[in-house]
């Protein structure tokens, strides 16, 4: 078995991956509504993303559950689209912080969904499902880090864009999530799976 350095490593590569651009733009989608104030919503955000994530690898690497990758590859950028335009048209979540328990629901299951991607290659990693827990102990504390490195370089781009630029709230997070969701919808159509 590798060390839990390896996972540590591999886990904030998996996040901070250009090359896995899906989970950055995601990340991008999560945030765009709101403001720096916000960061304790926000780091709650991304935590319930990873717990998602955490348990998907753990059920697929002990072989409880399994969904096709090609359908996967069509679920994440719907994931993005979705919590995109909810940006847009669902409730002002800037103005009632409070209130976000739909939006911890919605980060949590779609990091089932994100979660998947990576379980066969995780799977296969581990080997031995008995010997689980410092891998994905490991990997976990990783996508976290490398998650929250991502978000805290686009909370930084949102206050100089609303503080030093003086865009308007309303129109940073259109701009946002209009680009994520229209990203996402190429990769939705590249990744059909009927």
């Amino acid at each position: 078995m590798h060390p839990f350095e390896f996972y540590l490593k591999l886990g904030f590569e998996h996040i901070s991956n250009l090359a896995g651009y899906d989970h950055i733009l995601f990340l991008v989608a999560l945030c765009a509504v709101y403001k720096i104030q916000h960061w304790k919503n926000i780091l709650i955000l991304v935590t319930a993303f990873t717990i998602g994530h955490s348990v998907t690898l753990v059920l697929a690497s002990l072989d409880i559950f399994a969904i096709p990758s090609n359908i996967i590859k069509f679920l994440i950028p719907t994931t993005i689209f979705i919590t995109a335009i909810h940006n847009v048209i669902g409730p002002d979540r800037s103005q009632k912080p409070s209130k976000m328990g739909r939006n911890y629901v919605m980060a949590l299951f779609f990091g089932f969904i994100h979660g998947m991607d990576f379980s066969n290659y995780f799977k296969a990693l581990i080997m031995d499902p008995s010997g689980i827990i410092v891998p994905l102990l490991g990997f976990n504390i990783g996508i976290e880090l490398g998650q929250l490195l991502v978000v805290m370089f686009i909370v930084g781009i949102a206050f100089l864009f609303l503080n030093v630029f003086k865009f308007k709230h309303r129109e940073w997070n259109v701009f946002v999530s209009g680009a994520a969701a229209g990203m996402s919808l190429i990769s939705m159509l590249d990744n059909k799976f009927w």
